[in-house]
């Protein structure tokens, strides 16, 4: 028997397949383009075209659209990404202390002893010291992003670049390629100026100790890499399924809570990746919340609803 593990993100939507034994099988690395539902349900159309329903004995969902997900799919275990992050962790190596995730559009800090999350702290302000800052770059620069981490790793004097703020650090970027500063070096400077960030903002107060794992989709970057390790004085750990460790996680938890209570899955069947999903958005006036509610709806059914305060219109959700 198989597990489904989704993680849904404002850049990225992962999807994987775990055997029994936690073993990925399968995975997929879906751009969300502000289109969560529909980049669910290609996940779901693409895995379905090598697995059967009656293989799926558990669904985990996690990530910012995880609640919209679990609609979707169908889920048993839904779960914030912090939890997804650190299950991951723990159950590809359990002598890891420390996580660095850094994301398209967040990066964290989850701190774990014997496989248990005792701290984390979140960057959402600015997205200086995230992927996001990347692919701009480097579209900017024309190259692909896979090529920014050679250019880091070549450079012989990387340049000092103000990392704190996006938009001053692409103003810095600028000046050094006007006073002809190389490639190499300004691409070097950014990948340091992005741990710089990291380090004294989201990782600010934090004990950092070995083993660090460094996960999410800029974990594929060898020079941000090679700045952490230089900046910690210790081996940082990339996991191979980096790209996808939120969605893993997502998937063990599964595999927990459905072997625990020996239930049935909730997994509503590849197929749901061809249903028409609509959602209908309407403001409640029945108190002072003034609540905007959406209601999501396929085949005319209510199968989710979201930002309802008091949980009113969630009632009877499977026969509305």
């Amino acid at each position: 028997m198989y597990y489904l593990g989704i993680d849904v993100g404002s850049v990225s939507t992962d999807l994987v397949i775990m055997d029994e034994e936690n073993k990925i099988l399968d995975q997929l690395y879906l751009k969300t383009k502000g289109n969560p539902i529909e980049a669910v349900k290609d996940g779901l159309r693409q895995l379905g075209r090598k697995y059967q329903n009656d293989e799926i004995a558990g669904v985990g969902t996690t990530g910012s659209g995880r609640t919209l997900a679990a609609a979707v799919a169908g889920a048993d275990a839904v779960k914030n990404e912090i939890t997804a992050h650190g299950v991951a962790a723990a159950t590809f190596d359990p002598e890891i202390r420390t996580i660095i995730e850094i994301g398209g559009q967040d990066s964290k800090i989850i701190l774990l002893r014997d496989g248990v999350i005792t701290d984390f702290a979140m960057n959402t302000v600015c997205a200086a010291g995230t992927g996001s800052f990347l692919d701009r770059q480097a579209e900017r620069l024309g190259m692909e992003i896979g090529e920014m981490g050679g250019y880091a790793l070549r450079a012989e004097n990387p340049v000092r670049i103000a990392g704190r703020c996006a938009v001053f650090a692409e103003s810095d970027i600028i000046h050094k390629q006007q006073l002809g500063c190389t490639m190499e070096d300004i691409i070097g400077g950014m990948s340091k100026a992005l741990v710089r960030n990291y380090l004294s903002n989201v990782a600010k107060g934090k004990e950092i100790i070995p083993k660090v794992c460094f996960q999410g989709g800029v974990a594929a970057n060898s020079g941000i890499r090679r700045a952490l390790e230089e900046s910690l004085g210790c081996e940082i750990l990339v996991p191979e399924y980096h790209k996808v460790m939120g969605a893993y996680g997502a998937a063990v938890l599964a595999r927990e809570l459905i072997g625990e209570g020996n239930k049935k899955t909730r997994f509503k069947g590849f197929e749901a990746g061809y249903d028409d999903i609509r959602t209908e958005t309407f403001e409640c006036a029945d108190c002072s919340n003034h609540c905007e509610v959406v209601i999501l709806r396929s085949g005319g059914k209510q199968i989710g609803c979201f930002s309802d305060r008091c949980g009113k219109y969630q009632t009877n959700t499977a026969d509305s």
